[in-house]
């Protein structure tokens, strides 16, 4: 196991793009190691690789490609610590006053939107800034998400022309497997405490029904067979949420950039509708999110599925499918590493029934996921 890390500290040290990231539940903990510092971009999702796209659709979205890295990946031991036992410094859960006013202004301008019938919701968000000794080390940082976020993906992804970031998101954005695809409705935010059996308000129960009826109305054109399972509570760290699985089957002339176009930014990280949504969100928010609210993963990866077993197909065995795989998540519960300090990013869903000084506190709880790592 020292072997693969000391390789990325090598990368990292050498000033060469890489990522280090495990899926949800899984052991095995993959890097992609770009033998050069150039900056791949990607329009079309075509390629292979790791790509990382920014909140803006409008922005290029950067890929390291598998044609030029190296990938590598272990079979992780290590021990997971029971995540409710974990507590971040109670310092910094001391936050400036300065910075709750801006934000529940912020939430109270939504709210007057609402009313005033420019959309139906909005997501808004704040960056929190913790100042990070000068040894600091991304790699160790990288190490305790893994310990302690067993069910999120867990990533770290640098490119030295465009930063470091650090994550810990409980959201897919979208599966595909072949011609199979699913996707992750995930709304709605309350503190764990010790329970799956919970009650939801309305305002949860909506928001988590906005974003299921536009991720199944975005997806009809493009789609066949289409499948909305039960709406179910997960924890997620100290949090929990509402989440509703959505599958179908790609039809003939669907690709993967028109999926991604007519999703991302979906209602749980933007608002609905959308255009109305960010619009008020780039004039509002007054900082950049960057990759905040953006997506991550595996485009186009080769994946090998051998036929099922049984003394019917024991001739078949040797026939294995060679299908294209893409796993994509949204980049929530993240930071940025910059100038010896960790720049964290959360926000949450304004509905017309949103009360400022709930959503205020829902984000102090957003940002211990980070926090608690530092």
């Amino acid at each position: 196991m020292e072997d693969f890390f000391n390789r990325i500290e090598t990368q990292y040290r050498n000033h060469l793009p890489f990522v280090v990231y495990r899926k949800p539940n899984e052991d095995a903990v993959k890097a992609m190691l770009q033998q050069t510092s150039d900056l791949f971009f990607t329009q079309e999702f075509t390629e292979k690789g790791f790509v990382f796209s920014p909140f803006d659709d409008a922005e290029d979205s950067v890929l390291i490609p598998i044609e030029n890295s190296e990938v590598i990946s272990i079979s992780q031991q290590l021990v997971i610590p029971a995540e409710a036992g974990i507590h971040s410094d109670s310092s910094f859960a001391q936050t400036e006053n300065e910075s709750k006013n801006r934000h529940i202004n912020l939430i109270k301008k939504g709210i007057k939107a609402i009313t005033e019938n420019a959309f139906e919701k909005v997501v808004l968000s704040r960056q929190e800034t913790v100042s990070l000794s000068a040894e600091t080390n991304p790699i160790s940082m990288f190490k305790n998400l893994l310990k302690v976020y067993k069910s999120a993906f867990v990533y770290c992804w640098y490119h030295p022309k465009v930063g470091m970031w650090l994550g810990a998101t409980p959201e897919t954005l979208i599966k595909i497997e072949g011609k199979q695809l699913s996707i992750m409705a995930l709304a709605g935010t309350q503190d764990f405490k010790g329970t799956l059996d919970v009650v939801w308000k309305a305002k949860e129960k909506d928001e988590q029904h906005i974003v299921t009826q536009f991720v199944t109305d975005s997806l009809k054109p493009w789609v066949e067979h289409l499948k909305i399972a039960e709406t179910e509570t997960v924890k997620a760290g100290n949090l929990l949420h509402l989440k509703t699985m959505i599958s179908a089957r790609l039809q003939a002339h669907a690709k993967l950039k028109d999926i991604i176009s007519v999703l991302h930014p979906t209602p749980a990280v933007c608002g609905f509708p959308k255009f109305d949504a960010k619009q008020f969100i780039l004039k509002n928010e007054n900082y950049n999110r960057e990759f905040y609210t953006g997506f991550l993963g595996e485009l186009n990866f080769e994946t090998t599925k051998a036929p099922r077993s049984g003394k019917r197909n024991i001739e078949n065995r040797a026939y294995a499918i060679n299908k294209k795989s893409t796993q994509l998540y949204v980049n929530l519960r993240c930071m940025q590493l910059k100038d010896s300090k960790a720049l964290i990013y959360v926000g949450g869903g304004i509905t017309d029934s949103s009360i400022p000084e709930s959503e205020w506190d829902e984000t102090v709880s957003k940002s211990q996921t980070m926090k608690r790592i530092l």
